[in-house]
């Protein structure tokens, strides 16, 4: 495996920085610059052919407006050097930690995970959520407690919120919900939690779910979908055939991610139409991923193959639909301007 001086780190830091972020405009504030660093926590996992995997995790946030490199050891385990807090609402069940002049010092934040020295606090992951999700119902099929549900598909490729609610009370009638999470800690994979559904298949703020219920991570979705990768090498962190899914499992939701219609973060195929248009990542189906997208928060994580370019991403942040450019847009160019330096330089090492 890389060593931990790889350069890869620097140069992902590098390429946020690159974007100015913090002079993204906020329709909250008039259309003014947001005037802090938005929150991007954002991981890569390259598969250069013939050589080993390279990982990164750079983390940005108001605290941290320079950018702070994760410290992973050479088996790709959990992040060392940092200390996530989880997302919070007010006793209204309204996100309050993104709005503007919000103080994060008068905020009462509550850990996630990690015990490093530097805290982040960790957005929200909107319907990247439905990601977690999709492998509950993968490991109800595995144990042969249902079929795929027809649901699963329109919760990922147009993320459909009532479809996520049928394959969320999936999870509580197969009795697959008790376990999702014990699971994802016993991969490593502490900060992916899907906490506080409902039987009813409840898991948005009104339902007692959602902000500062379901929490997610850059680093711990990329490795999640590291699992998910049949392209991919045995994940070093994890003793030797461990598995997560089936094959046949795990290739049927590679196939409805790869289906993916919400081309409109990380990539931007589904804003041809928009005046201004940015070219971000390969779209659908080189991009197998998923979307997540509120008014305060854009997700995007997935598989890429391209050619020869093969490897993951995983990007969650605070920058929803309130910094985007035009209603047809869920975010800030700035994004899929991201999306499109990444590929660039993953193709670097193909």
């Amino acid at each position: 495996m890389e060593r931990l001086d790889t350069p890869l780190p620097e140069l992902l830091r590098a390429a946020v920085r690159e974007l100015d972020f913090a002079a993204t405009a906020d329709s909250q504030q008039a259309g003014r610059s947001v005037g802090v660093h938005p929150s991007l926590d954002l991981a890569v996992v390259a598969f250069p052919p013939g050589r080993a995997p390279l990982w990164a995790n750079v983390l940005f946030s108001r605290e941290h407006p320079a950018g702070v490199v994760a410290e992973i050891d050479s088996r790709a385990g959990p992040v060392r050097n940092v200390r996530f807090d989880a997302d919070i609402t007010d006793t209204q069940g309204d996100s309050v930690a993104w709005a503007p002049g919000a103080d994060w010092q008068q905020l009462p934040w509550r850990p996630l995970a990690g015990a490093g020295a530097t805290r982040f606090v960790a957005p929200y992951p909107a319907s990247l959520l439905k990601l977690m999700v999709a492998v509950g119902v993968g490991l109800a099929v595995d144990r042969g407690l249902t079929a795929w549900p027809a649901a699963l598909e329109p919760m990922i490729v147009v993320s459909d919120n009532d479809a996520t609610d049928t394959c969320v009370a999936l999870l509580h009638r197969t009795g697959v919900i008790g376990d999702l999470n014990r699971r994802f800690a016993d991969l490593g994979l502490a900060t992916l939690q899907l906490n506080d559904t409902t039987p009813a298949g409840g898991w948005r703020n009104r339902d007692g779910s959602g902000v500062g219920h379901i929490h997610m991570t850059a680093w711990d979705t990329a490795r999640l979908l590291w699992l998910l990768d049949a392209d991919a090498p045995a994940a070093p962190w994890l003793p030797p055939g461990t598995v997560l899914l089936s094959p046949a499992s795990r290739e049927h939701l590679r196939g409805v991610l790869a289906r993916q219609q919400l081309d409109h973060i990380l990539s931007s195929g589904s804003l041809k139409a928009v005046a201004g248009l940015v070219s971000g990542l390969p779209d659908a189906p080189a991009f197998a991923h998923k979307t997540g997208n509120t008014q305060n928060y854009s997700s995007d994580a997935g598989i890429v193959k391209s050619g020869r370019t093969h490897y993951i991403v995983a990007l969650l942040s605070n920058l929803g639909s309130r910094y985007a450019p035009d209603v047809r847009c869920a975010t800030t160019w700035r994004l899929p301007m991201l999306g499109a330096a990444l590929h660039r330089l993953m193709e670097t090492l193909s």
